[in-house]
């Protein structure tokens, strides 16, 4: 009897509220709403840092399997082995306070992964650096979120003869709550209340459901005090850490349905950056100068379009830098543009001068492309940031598009961006595909940067317009500048590396140049390292 005692103890008083399995069904639905509300939370938590292209959201996905995976597998055998409630709730009270630290504890550990990774790792920086965070972050909360369907299994089959029935609706709760945890995070709490908030939000939910469950067992106080204790303090520091938390003295920092987005201002100049890592992406210069960036040597397309009047489209408007400077040194330009983050457009105009009669489309660009029937002078496309290319943007379909958009003397200028001296794959295919559809391709390298410009158009007037513009240019600054562009202009002859809206693999092949550009950062980093230690390269 002794031994019987010892291996079987006496089973724990079910909690009242299990009498009925509409609870276990809610923690189901629940369960698979956070799992979905964390990893889009996952995704903008690294976007600012690594990007959001689709090898960063490879990495969340794959990695998040793998927590689900061996969650299951954990979950089952538990259950089997003690199939007693306390455990599952008591997983899900951890899984809560461990996902309401991620807005404070998450950027510390983004960066703090990022400087050990740069004295260890000699290649695919990005790629380390997004599933190293990932697996520390991420993979433990989620993994316990994991253990949430085996054991509710366990806990409502009561017979085998109604066992499909029972696991078909644990499924379809479980399937409805994903469904819900995609679409509010991305479409209300996020643009509302921020990444952080979002976090805390289904942090919160998942702890109310263990402590309910607690309360009506009549256990646990100690355990759910201090839960709701520590997610108390997460709720008040949660909130308190940028992403860029580094930088001071912001005049804007927030969240949109596509980026997050942050404003410097100072007496000379206001910029937009939407990664934190990968610089400036849009910037305003309060003189009327130029800028010394790529926009300057776009302006040349106007001038090789040899319009008297020029209608100007851009794909991917930004604050509207490129309009507001063409139409600030050209008289004869109407500018208008598509930009599909609209909260970059407010932005726009309230910190950048866009002018309220530079209409701005908010519209994916190929998509404004297909329903426009209207050509252009110019169209500059400018949608290409960091590794985050979209296929659909840089494919000969595309490119075909906006040729069918343009006047006979129109010309296109894009930007591209990634500019390398040791690979520059992403480059040659750009390059190939747009010379596959324009008979004049010439590009021109911006100095003191990875930006390089573009220009195709199927006018074989294209440099004897811009020549003549160039030459009869009164202002002195624009003149000189022109003059530069002139004299560094590189005729583009096409070869066969054709990008297709079947086959663009656009971030691998930009994940080669920004490895060799990030690797050229980081030779200062590794020097202080040597020099000071893992205090120098966070300080």
């Amino acid at each position: 009897m002794s031994k019987n005692n010892k291996s079987n103890p006496p089973t724990k008083k079910r909690a009242a509220i299990l009498q009925n399995k509409w609870y276990l069904y809610l923690t189901e639905f629940f369960a698979g709403m956070s799992v979905m509300a964390v990893e889009l939370g996952a995704s903008r938590l690294l976007a600012p840092y690594f990007s959001s292209s689709q090898i960063v959201w490879t990495i969340i996905i794959g990695t998040i399997m793998i927590a689900m995976a061996l969650g299951n597998i954990y979950g089952g055998k538990s259950a089997d082995k003690n199939p007693d409630p306390d455990n599952l709730y008591k997983r899900i009270l951890v899984a809560a306070i461990w996902i309401a630290a991620i807005p404070f504890l998450g950027k510390f550990a983004v960066i703090g992964v990022s400087a050990l990774l740069v004295v260890t790792v000699n290649t695919n920086f990005l790629i380390w650096a997004a599933f190293i965070t990932c697996m520390v972050v991420f993979v433990y909360p989620l993994f316990l979120l994991g253990t949430v369907t085996p054991s509710l299994v366990k806990y409502t089959v009561d017979s085998l003869d109604e066992s499909g029935k029972t696991v078909g609706t644990l499924g379809a709760f479980n399937t409805i709550g994903s469904i819900i945890g995609t679409f509010i995070p991305t479409f209300v709490s996020i643009p509302t209340v921020g990444t952080s908030v979002t976090f805390l939000i289904f942090a919160g939910i998942l702890l109310a459901l263990a402590v309910i469950y607690f309360i009506s067992a009549h256990r646990g106080a100690v355990k759910t005090s201090s839960a709701a204790a520590l997610f108390l303090v997460c709720c008040l520091v949660g909130n308190k850490l940028n992403f860029a938390f580094w930088e001071k003295d912001l005049a804007y920092e927030g969240e949109s349905v596509y980026n997050y987005l942050q404003v410097k201002d100072d007496d000379y100049r206001t910029a937009l950056s939407t990664n934190v890592l990968f610089g400036v992406q849009s910037v305003y210069m309060k003189s009327g100068e130029l800028t010394g960036m790529y926009y300057d040597y776009a302006m040349a397309a106007p001038l090789m379009s040899g319009a008297e009047n020029c209608d100007m489209l851009i794909l991917g408007m930004g604050t509207g830098t490129y309009a507001t400077q063409c139409m600030r040194y050209f008289d004869n330009v109407k500018a208008e543009g598509v930009e599909i983050d609209d909260r970059i457009t407010d932005l726009a105009r309230e910190y950048f001068a866009l002018p309220e009669s530079v209409k701005v489309t908010t519209y994916d660009g190929r998509a404004f492309l297909n329903v426009s029937s209207k050509q252009y002078d110019v169209i500059m496309v400018d949608a290409y940031q960091d590794i985050t290319i979209p296929f659909q943007m840089s494919s000969k379909e595309f490119f075909e598009l906006v040729k069918a958009h343009l006047k006979p003397n129109g010309v296109m200028v894009v930007n591209m961006n990634m500019r390398s001296k040791k690979s520059d794959g992403i480059n040659s295919y750009l390059s190939d595909t747009i010379a596959s559809c324009f008979d004049n391709v010439y590009t021109v390298d911006v100095p003191n940067s990875t930006n390089r410009e573009l220009f195709a158009s199927c006018s074989d007037d294209m440099i004897s317009n811009f020549t003549q513009g160039a030459a009869e240019t009164e202002n002195s600054e624009l003149y000189e500048l022109m003059s530069k562009v002139n004299d560094s202009l590189v005729p583009y002859k096409g070869g066969d590396l054709i990008l297709t809206d079947d086959k663009a693999p656009v971030e691998l092949l930009g994940m080669s140049v920004i490895d060799d550009l990030i690797q050229d950062e980081l030779v200062y980093y590794r020097e202080r390292f040597k020099e000071e230690g893992i205090q120098g390269v966070i300080g």
